[in-house]
């Protein structure tokens, strides 16, 4: 649903994607695979890419949590922004997906960066708590099954440093969350997502009009 920011026009997109984001032609070419897949609408915009990438650059950051992965491209962009001998810990449930993933991560040289884990990824995030992670990473990215984003939330703040950036995608939802009349339960569990977020006095957050609307919450 985010493959291109939100309210924005072909001419703009195009405007935005040719001086507003420097995509490697690599990423270009995970972002096209992935554009014929029936489930393309799960991939991030480049902007969005482009961001993350900033941002872990901007927070010098040498761990890393994504909490959704699908074919890779968001972890690319933030793979090829940490030092060598950073670690991204990648959440996700699907081998046939993940597969795409870890053939670009191998031909950018940075699969030995990414450490893929299959399978729920609240149990991952859990027991990363239990093995004493907590406050030990820079940076998180969730855009996985809408009602566990509290969840996720919850679990990527206590594993993020005191400074530390959580980042959280489609918060916007095409619009729906500000349309009473959409009451679905992805909708719903966004609208109460973004109320506890703003609420939540442990962050400094805003939300951002990029993609589906992404969430930048950074931890007191």
């Amino acid at each position: 649903m985010s493959r291109e920011s939100i309210g924005m026009g072909e001419a703009v997109t195009a405007y935005l994607r040719r001086y507003g984001v420097r995509e490697p032609p690599l990423l270009a070419r995970l972002r096209e695979e992935t554009a014929a897949m029936p489930e393309a609408r799960m991939q991030i915009a480049p902007e969005q890419g482009a961001l993350l990438a900033l941002l872990a650059r901007l927070l010098g950051a040498r761990r890393t949590i994504e909490v959704g992965v699908f074919t890779g491209y968001s972890s690319l962009w933030v793979a090829l922004a940490l030092p060598a001998d950073g670690c991204l810990v990648a959440c996700d449930v699907s081998e046939r997906y993940t597969a795409v993933a870890r053939r670009y991560w191998a031909e950018a040289g940075v699969a030995e960066r990414v450490d893929l884990r299959l399978g729920p990824a609240l149990q991952t995030l859990e027991a990363m708590l239990a093995a004493g992670k907590a406050g030990r990473y820079d940076l998180a990215f969730i855009d996985a099954d809408k009602p566990g984003y509290p969840a996720y939330y919850e679990r990527c703040l206590a594993l993020l440093r005191p400074g530390g950036l959580v980042a959280v995608d489609n918060v916007l939802w095409g619009g729906g969350v500000a349309d009473p009349a959409q009451d679905d339960a992805d909708t719903v569990a966004l609208r109460a997502f973004n109320a506890h977020v703003a609420a939540d006095e442990r962050v400094d957050a805003v939300m951002v009009p990029v993609g589906d609307g992404m969430t930048l919450a950074r931890k007191r």
